[in-house]
């Protein structure tokens, strides 16, 4: 019978969507699992746990990166902002009054809803983290900029297996100019 391995817990502090968190995880333990189970921040979707998908897309030091290649450890001290969080960092960047903030959701997710972008849903949260990325660098995109984002820039692309790659392009461009409207 072979010996079982046993792992050292590991201490964490991290900071999501403005909340200081700390824990003991083991080690192995992904971002993504941490974020869903130990926070119940469902947002960050398990879609494929092999970095292809991008459902569970957060940003991490506001760049957006792919949590279910991330373990929580590696994560220690990081500032996290995930789906559930737009809403709390739009107001924090536009300094609205608090009671406003509470009502209020960031452009990429008004834009999402307006435009009708989700179909399953599965892909879409990562999708607005990504687009959010972008708009934050870039406040003009061009589609091409979009598609890029979506498709070329970071480990792998953002994969909407329902095809609603139009209605996401549409959702980018109303967020786009949402957030050139509050500016």
């Amino acid at each position: 019978m072979a010996a079982e391995i046993e792992f050292a817990a590991v201490p964490i502090r991290l900071t999501v969507n403005g909340v200081q968190h700390e824990a003991v995880v083991e080690p192995r333990t992904l971002l993504v699992y941490f974020l869903r189970e130990h926070l119940g921040l469902t947002g960050a979707h398990v879609g494929c746990d092999t970095s292809q998908c991008g459902a569970c897309t957060i940003q991490l030091n506001g760049r957006a990166v792919k949590s279910c290649t991330i373990l929580a450890a590696q994560a220690n001290g990081a500032e996290i902002t995930t789906v559930e969080g737009l809403p709390a960092r739009w107001a924090k960047q536009k300094k609205l009054p608090a009671p406003i903030a509470e009502q209020t959701l960031h452009p990429v997710q008004t834009a999402w809803i307006e435009e009708e972008v989700p179909q399953c849903g599965i892909c879409q949260y990562g999708m607005m983290i990504k687009v959010t990325e972008l708009l934050e660098k870039n406040p003009k995109p061009t589609d091409e900029d979009i598609k890029a984002a979506l498709t070329t820039s970071g480990p792998s692309p953002h994969l909407c297996r329902c095809a609603s790659y139009a209605a996401i392009l549409d959702g980018a461009r109303r967020a786009a100019q949402l957030l050139r409207e509050e500016a």
